[in-house]
């Protein structure tokens, strides 16, 4: 699709009722949850440039993993076509009611309403067709998992990447500081073994890095590129 078709909607204003139902779950489900505020829309504009820069000459699909209470989801819905699909990830039955919602209530929702599909499980579960989406963006806490569950994640993101295509996603800044000091030996070394997991992925596939201060906490966003695929030597000519 040319960028000239993509349509552009006016953001809807944050509210009250989306910021409580956050704190509650991060309150109960704070491994799973993994912040003490939603992103805010400095991080979901940077998670979306992929989306927002794209030189695609057909429709995109797009799929956003930890949706939370939709502050990413927003900044993706502003930027699809009406040809795109956008599909969405979330395993939280509380953001997934939310969401749901808001898809009739909530202007940048309601308007893509038609190229946005909700899927309430586990990336983890969910079956991803090879090469499927052209810009997958992550939300998940990977700092709270185990090494191997990010590991994992992170292969099936480029499994389902179309040659070319991007993973954006994002690491608070200053965990592994905090972590070293508060918490016990076994977690420090899980950090940073799941640390070690995402700088392995990011060193072979990473193009971009940036931080985003406008954020509680300020968070590093990182862009990886799905390898193209190699293409067979040209036969020699025979005399």
């Amino acid at each position: 699709m040319d960028l000239t078709q993509t349509t552009h909607r006016t953001g809807a204003p944050w509210r009250p009722s989306a910021g409580l139902a956050f704190l509650q779950e991060a309150t109960r489900t704070q491994r799973l949850t993994g912040a003490i505020a939603p992103s805010s829309r400095r991080l979901a504009s940077r998670l979306a440039v992929p989306l927002r820069e794209r030189k695609l000459s057909r429709p995109a699909a797009i799929l956003e993993v930890g949706a939370g209470t939709g502050t990413v989801t927003r900044a993706l819905a502003r930027l699809v076509g009406p040809a795109d699909q956008l599909d969405v990830v979330e395993i939280n039955p509380s953001f997934v009611r939310l969401l749901t919602e808001s898809m009739d209530r909530d202007p940048d929702l309601a308007g893509a309403a038609p190229q946005i599909r909700l899927v309430p499980e586990s990336i983890t579960d969910m079956r991803l067709a090879p090469h499927s989406y052209d810009i997958i963006v992550s939300c998940l806490p990977f700092a709270n998992f185990e090494p191997d569950v990010v590991q994992s994640i992170f292969e099936r993101y480029l499994s389902a990447l179309a040659p070319g295509g991007h993973l954006t996603y994002f690491r608070y800044l200053g965990t592994e500081v905090a972590r070293t000091v508060f918490s016990r030996r076994a977690e420090v070394a899980r950090h940073r073994a799941v640390t070690a997991v995402m700088e392995d992925f990011e060193h072979r596939y990473g193009v971009h890095r940036s931080t985003v201060w406008g954020n509680l906490p300020p968070a590093q966003v990182h862009t990886l590129r799905a390898p193209a695929p190699r293409t067979a030597p040209t036969p020699a000519a025979t005399a």
